[in-house]
């Protein structure tokens, strides 16, 4: 079973004074099983945005204290800042990392609410997926009118908090909380001075789009002076000339011939849509999940494009990055960099790289870290501050630093040869695997998007060689693996059995613990067996000068696969579950059958173009 993981984001308003935003993240660091994983101060926006990871329990707890203190410490009567705001702790959203269900955050966001509204008397609304009704999704809706506002907003019985008083309190705020999808706090970065001209593109990028203007059709829309607004049997579509007599027509229109929902967008901006009259006309942005605003970063000696990406997997940071490059060319600007605030996940990332690979027709197929290290150079994350992956990217793999992988390769050889059982023959055939693997995968980045290469053989080489490193790094992690699962049992075998029970559960132990040795060497030769069928591919579709680099591979992943294999079948012998073992005996003879075919088959192919 996976730990069970949430993340916490609060934002706390103070940037300024780093005693005060010590003195909460102290609260955090201080509850066990909570790790504090960033702290991202920003002076202009008077705003920190910190990250921390955890079990539920204690994530719960720190999340209340560090609102607690934040309450103590934070007057918002005095506080100043760029950033929409309404209190002290402006928002607190829960993440679902892993082992633990959306339904399981959001009652525990709710007890946190509850908590936080009952003993500190804080306004509290719940927000995302912990809404109690469909008008309080989304956090610029809530947070309309901002502090300044608060204060009547209370007073109005359709925003009556979720939980403690609908009285305003001056010092403290409000605070919103709840449960959503991972959010990429990202920032573009301009070379101008001009916070116009960076919110200007912003009102492009953002889902919720801008007011329409008469004649904007021009780079700089905001120039254009007249304002289109909705009147009594007339309602501008704002994306053509089409105006419609009722708002219904214009909806309708708008639907059909631009594709979006009129209704939706006028709501996210907070427009009655049985009465607009008197507001401004809306048209959309580019992107769903996309919130962004302009301002100006006196630290930086720019104008920044802040963004909110609220759902990576539908909206990325590297399609709003080009299209933000786009439009700043098309106004005279340049786009000098980016910058992430606070974590990023690993996945999100991972794609970024791998679109800039493509789009620049080089194979996809190489280390994770390179990958990694494409997306951050094409980005310019490093344009305003440094952007450490170890530190930044949330869910990054990683070994332990007592893994065997983690060695100098002659300390590795080292710890095998000595007088210990493992790592042994399932460790080595899970590295001769891997090194078949790797070198399947270096011919065909030897050969793809080459000169004289066809997109036939680009296609087949740069799928091989993105498959053979997800091998790679599987079989890596498995020399670990088969030295783990060896000791498991061994531990297993150590268990008291002086006693019939102690017998009993030191019996199903060991069975457990062989059953699960024999499982991680047939992964091993199963994914040696596939780096086979890879080298295949690439020994015909490859570089003919890396021809016998393709059979030295086949060769060290045949070595995986009859590694693997004899690992298997020595467990077996004491494993008493019959069909187990039947099944395992039929599955390791027709895997050895296919892997000596298919390598025979590999070497006369290479063979014969010596």
């Amino acid at each position: 079973m996976s730990e069970k993981l949430i993340e916490c984001v609060p934002n706390f308003s103070e940037g300024q004074r780093p005693e005060i935003i010590k003195q909460i993240t102290d609260e955090i660091e201080k509850i066990e099983g909570v790790k504090l994983l960033d702290v991202d101060p920003g002076f202009d926006m008077n705003r920190t945005v910190v990250t921390f990871i955890g079990t539920p329990d204690g994530v719960k707890e720190a999340a209340f204290n560090a609102i607690k203190k934040a309450t103590e410490l934070i007057d918002m009567s005095k506080h100043k800042g760029t950033h929409p705001r309404m209190g002290a702790t402006d928002v607190c959203p829960f993440v679902p990392i892993t082992g633990v269900t959306e339904e399981e955050c959001i009652a525990l966001s709710k007890e946190v609410a509850k908590r936080v509204g009952e003993e500190l008397g804080i306004s509290v609304y719940l927000y995302e997926k912990s809404a109690s009704s469909p008008e309080r999704i989304n956090l610029a809706k809530i947070r309309q009118g901002e502090y300044e506002g608060l204060e009547n907003k209370l007073k109005d019985s359709k925003w009556k908090p979720d939980f403690g008083p609908a009285v305003f309190n001056a010092k403290s705020g409000a605070t919103v909380i709840g449960v959503r999808e991972f959010l990429i706090a990202y920032n573009i970065n301009l070379n101008t001075r001009e916070e116009k001209y960076a919110t200007d593109i912003a009102f492009e990028l953002r889902e919720k789009g801008r007011s329409a203007r008469k004649g904007g059709n021009g780079p700089f829309y905001f120039k254009s002076e007249e304002i289109l607004k909705y009147q009594k049997g007339s309602y501008p579509c704002g994306s053509c000339e089409y105006i419609g007599k009722t708002i219904e027509e214009t909806i309708q229109h708008c639907k059909e011939v631009h594709n979006y929902d009129l209704a939706e967008l006028l709501d996210l901006n907070g427009i009655d849509v049985k009465h607009p009259e008197g507001q401004s006309v809306k048209i959309p942005g580019k992107f769903k999940h996309c919130k962004a605003i302009g301002w100006m970063v006196p630290k930086y000696d720019r104008a920044q494009i802040s963004i909110n990406l609220t759902n990576y997997k539908v909206t990325s940071m590297h399609h709003v990055f080009d299209e933000a490059c786009r439009l700043a060319q098309e106004r005279g600007l340049r786009v000098t960099g980016s910058e992430i605030v606070g974590m990023v996940p690993y996945p999100a990332l991972l794609e970024t790289g791998k679109y800039f690979l493509r789009k620049q027709h080089r194979s996809v197929g190489v280390p994770v870290r390179d990958i990694l290290n494409t997306a951050v150079q094409s980005l310019g994350l490093n344009d305003v501050s440094e952007f450490k992956i170890d530190e930044r990217v949330l869910g990054l793999p990683k070994n332990l630093d007592t893994a065997l992988v983690e060695m100098k390769l002659t300390d590795f050889v080292d710890e095998v040869s000595r007088e210990t059982p493992a790592p042994g023959g399932g460790s080595i055939a899970a590295f001769s695997g891997a090194l078949g693997a790797a070198l399947a995968s270096m011919v065909s980045n030897l050969t793809v998007f080459k000169r004289g290469s066809s997109p036939e053989a680009d296609e087949i080489l740069n799928q091989a060689a993105e498959r053979c490193q997800q091998i790679k790094d599987a079989l890596v992690r498995a020399v670990d693996e088969d030295t783990n699962a060896f000791n498991d049992y061994m531990n297993a075998r150590r268990l008291p059995n002086k006693t019939q029970e102690e017998k009993k559960i030191r019996e199903e132990a060991m069975q457990n613990g062989l059953k699960n040795a024999v499982r991680v060497p047939l992964n091993t030769a199963k994914l040696s067996y596939e780096a086979i069928e890879i080298a295949d591919k690439v020994a015909r579709y490859g570089n003919p000068n890396s021809i016998t680099d393709v059979g030295v591979g086949a060769q060290s992943a045949y070595t995986g696969v009859l590694g693997g294999i004899y690992n298997v079948l020595i467990n077996l012998k004491d494993i008493k579950d019959e069909s187990f073992v039947t099944e395992m005996r039929k599955e390791c003879s027709e895997l050895k059958s296919k892997a000596q075919n298919k390598l025979k088959q590999v070497l006369e192919f290479v063979e014969s173009k010596l």
